[in-house]
């Protein structure tokens, strides 16, 4: 049924010009996509497999830090989700310098209080998104996806040491050194996968599907990014 819509919707844009559909049908189309919900092992068998290649790769390819998703507040992204994400809010000084406030790296189970010694981690770090289809991509889109707090499990905030000991690895050869983050983990990087587009090479499937038999009970939440 879902496939005879969208097959209809398709037909139709063959044949109407956009100003000829009626406002509500226009709409339909131009929609946001629907939040998708999902087992972590179907989540998986979602992801495209492909091989990867880091030809061409710089860090500075992906603009971030931005000014975030309120330019007005005077905050960068980085700023933002520690904002976000602290249990205990820290103080914001001019220039959004934050000081004290509490947080809780799920990597390694740590409490911090000093934001200087968190790092904000993308879940799909940049190399492995450039690797797995961000090659491809506009400018734009490189820094809406460095950037994505639409997604709360885009960017994370984690202790400076558990970001670095990850770098560019993926789940075939780095995960959380704390056990019960890892099902968490796994969920979060298929979802940032699914979100984004991208795929993953075969090595990285295959430990994808190990750890989505373990974590059986696992749900994924992710909405396509515009």
């Amino acid at each position: 049924m879902i496939k005879n819509l969208v097959r209809g919707a398709t037909a139709l844009c063959l044949v109407l010009s956009p100003l000829a559909l009626p406002a509500a049908a226009t709409a339909a189309l131009t929609a946001p996509a629907a939040a998708q919900v999902l087992n972590l092992a179907d989540a998986v068998d979602l992801v495209p497999v492909a091989d990867e290649s880091r030809t061409g790769y710089t860090r500075d390819k992906f603009k971030h830090w931005n000014t975030g998703l309120d330019p007005a507040d005077g905050c960068n992204t980085r700023a933002e989700v520690l904002q976000a994400e602290a249990v205990e809010s820290p103080a914001a000084a001019a220039g959004c310098k934050l000081s004290d406030g509490l947080w809780v790296s799920y990597y390694d189970n740590q409490e911090v209080s000093d934001p200087a010694r968190l790092d904000i981690d993308h879940m799909v770090p940049l190399a492995e998104a450039w690797d797995s289809g961000a090659s491809a991509w506009d400018a734009k889109r490189r820094e809406a996806y460095a950037n994505d707090q639409d997604a709360a499990v885009s960017l994370v905030a984690v202790t400076a040491r558990t970001n670095r000991q990850k770098a560019d690895q993926d789940p075939a050869t780095w995960m959380p050194p704390h056990p019960d983050a890892q099902c968490r983990y796994i969920g979060e990087w298929t979802a940032t996968k699914l979100r984004w587009g991208l795929t993953a090479d075969q090595t990285e499937t295959d430990a994808l599907k190990v750890y989505a038999e373990a974590c059986e009970t696992t749900v994924v939440h992710y909405t396509p990014a515009p």
